[in-house]
């Protein structure tokens, strides 16, 4: 590199470090043309905007490091013990640490042998509340002993009635967005970045999993350490308990469970080494060693989650024939763009689900095809639609404002879809060879950072829209990511597989034909969902008794095919098909399956009814964040 091009990175690396980093403005990059300098320019020009969703000071005091040594209560429903946080101050005078708690019982604050004055604050009704810390004038670690809530929200215990083996009780985290702070005393936002170790001691017959890695041959002695030395967001700490199995699916990969789903989990997923393989050659190395799989009890309220080297899974996706597996390549995609380049504040949540929903498709062509390919981006595509039609505009934006908002009250199809779709128009603008590269050097450029929006726009800017200004313009970038809705001319995924599907239905529809002389014997779930999903909203109780007759809905093992059928039992009051639901209900706690069908039976009075019954029933066996997302329905 040429002193020319350094001295042009360090001068903007000065123009950074000379800014507010509280500020939620950004500080103009000076563009430097060379190429060489891009990834340098990557690396020291982001900072960190404000993240509304934290108490804790990282502009002042920034934890590096984290020392779990945590007990397992099964019977208190506690977590219990301390935690060693190394910290880094960012400014020389500063004398606080700010942490972020909810519901956490402090016993003391202790840094070099010596107990320190903390202070915690009055708790916000879903922030938590600020752990303040005065610190020693030459520490560089604090040690917090506390112990959970058995309300923690980022904690589920589990009987051994709620578990499929009956016999043992288990405990598992679920820690986005801001429930990392429910049992840990920790910097609960994704801009700070912490590597950690951790020692759990649980009864001698259960086994620990974690985020970190694992060896699938340690003993159950009780006792189990981990390491996780890639920095890492609060919200990818997790933490399993149970009766737990190990089963080898290829080289770097494997999947945890309980015994009795343990074979079919590995059967279903199978095809996890040849996704990580595929990745690899396109979007650059795995950084993270391993790429294991912990199925969860049916309770877990998301389809997965992408903790880093052990995604935690649903059982919902176990279907028998690989139909459901884009959700395992969506949560190896993670390990790309989400855990590797994390959104720096849940404002920025697209940067992280819609690159990963573009890899999601991109994963399953190089696996299984352009067909299957085609029909996902399709009934992604119709599911983002379903969202545009009934949130309101401002929930419509990429770069979504949540101040003074609870991130979990605003989930939904636009970071991922709309995401990806974005992505897919610059692809097909540059052309994929070429958009691939970007990816890759994206990838590199901010790897193990966290960043924001308007660092991306800036990447953008010294990247895709310089060397092809005549096909890409910024006014177009930032209607995609601060305006609601799409852009005119959006793309349209479409799929021939899907021609056939149409042409049935308008027939039937139509009584051309019958249901039972349907052709469908060689449809693929994806065929059954795009048939299903596009029924018109009003039909005849005769209609639904001659489709369920035909084809068998009501009793369908596939979930996804049981949630659309009986989400349109419900809108048309099919009763023939309540018993279903009701078990449906009772049994899967994954808020993708359950919420909508609580939303449309909350509509009427005689299904607010029914909703009351099976909410009550099946509240205990639900995770926190299910009844708290639910529950507004059933009041």
């Amino acid at each position: 590199m040429t002193i020319k091009k350094l001295m042009a990175g360090l001068l903007t690396l000065i123009v950074i470090s000379g800014c507010n980093e509280s500020s939620t403005k950004t500080t103009e990059l000076i563009v430097v043309a060379d190429k060489e300098s891009k990834q340098l320019e990557a690396q020291v020009a982001h900072h960190n905007a404000q993240d509304y969703h934290s108490f804790s000071n990282p502009d002042a005091v920034k934890v590096t490091h984290l020392n779990l040594d945590l007990s397992v209560d099964f019977t208190q429903q506690t977590l219990s013990g301390h935690v060693s946080l190394d910290f880094q101050r960012m400014t020389p005078d500063a004398d606080t640490l700010i942490l972020d708690t909810r519901d956490l019982v402090i016993s003391k604050v202790v840094a070099d042998g010596n107990d320190l004055a903390f202070n915690l604050a009055n708790a916000d009704n879903f922030f938590g509340a600020a752990l303040s810390i005065k610190l020693p004038s030459h520490s560089s670690q604090v040690t917090v002993y506390y112990n959970t809530s058995p309300k923690a929200s980022g904690v589920q215990w589990l009987t051994p009635a709620q578990t499929a083996g009956k016999k043992y009780p288990f405990l598992f985290t679920q820690a986005q967005a801001i429930h990392a702070r429910s049992f840990i005393p920790l910097q609960d936002s994704p801009q700070v970045r912490v590597t950690y170790e951790a020692t759990i001691r649980t009864p001698k017959a259960l086994l620990a999993v974690m985020s970190a890695a694992n060896d699938p041959d340690t003993p159950r002695d009780g006792v189990y350490e981990f390491s996780m030395p890639q920095a890492i967001p609060s919200y990818l700490i997790a933490l399993a308990v149970g009766d737990l199995h190990f089963k080898a699916m290829g080289e770097r990969t494997g999947v945890y469970s309980e015994i009795g789903i343990l074979d079919a989990a590995a059967a279903e997923f199978e095809d996890t080494e040849s996704m990580l393989i595929a990745t690899e050659k396109n979007f650059g190395a795995y950084s993270w060693d391993r790429y294991d799989l912990l199925i969860l009890p049916p309770s877990f309220p998301f389809g997965g989650m992408e903790n880093p080297r052990l995604s935690f899974i649903t059982p919902t996706v176990i279907a028998g024939d690989k139909s459901l597996v884009s959700l395992i390549a969506h949560e190896l995609a993670h390990s790309w763009s989400g855990n590797t380049v994390t959104n720096a504040t849940w404002r920025d949540l697209w940067l992280n689900e819609g690159f990963t929903t573009y890899l999601t498709y991109r994963i399953m062509e190089m696996v299984y095809g352009e067909e299957r390919f085609d029909m996902e981006a399709v009934l992604g595509r119709q599911d983002l639609q379903a969202d545009l039609d009934t949130l309101k505009p401002n929930d419509q934006i990429l770069a979504i404002n949540l101040k003074g908002r609870d991130p979990d009250e605003v989930f939904s199809n636009i970071p991922y879809e709309k995401g990806a779709l974005f992505l897919r128009e610059l692809e097909h603008k540059v052309g994929r060879a070429n958009f691939d590269q970007f990816l890759l050097e994206y990838f590199k450029a901010f790897a193990f950072q966290s960043i924001t929006t308007d660092d991306f726009i800036s990447y953008l800017e010294q990247t895709l829209l310089q060397d092809y200004s005549d096909k890409l313009s910024k006014q177009r970038i930032e209607e995609w990511i601060f305006e609601p809705g799409l852009p005119k001319g959006a793309p349209v995924p479409k799929s021939d597989a899907f021609t056939s599907v149409d042409k049935a239905r308008n027939d039937w529809l139509s009584g051309t034909i019958a249901a039972s002389n349907i052709d469908s014997d060689n449809w693929v779930v994806h065929q059954w969902l795009y048939f299903l999903n596009n029924l018109p909203a009003e039909l005849s109780s005769a209609q639904l008794t001659e489709l369920d007759k035909a084809f068998g809905l009501t009793n369908s093992t596939n979930n996804e095919i049981a949630h659309s059928w009986l989400l349109i039992c419900v809108n048309n009051w099919y009763q023939p098909a309540f018993p279903r639901l009701n078990e449906y209900l009772v049994s899967i706690g994954r808020n993708k399956l359950v919420k909508p069908l609580y939303k449309a039976l909350s509509a009427t009075p005689e299904g607010k009814v029914m909703a009351q019954k099976a909410f009550a029933k099946a509240k205990d066996g639900y995770h926190p964040l299910t009844v708290k997302v639910n529950e507004k329905f059933v009041k």
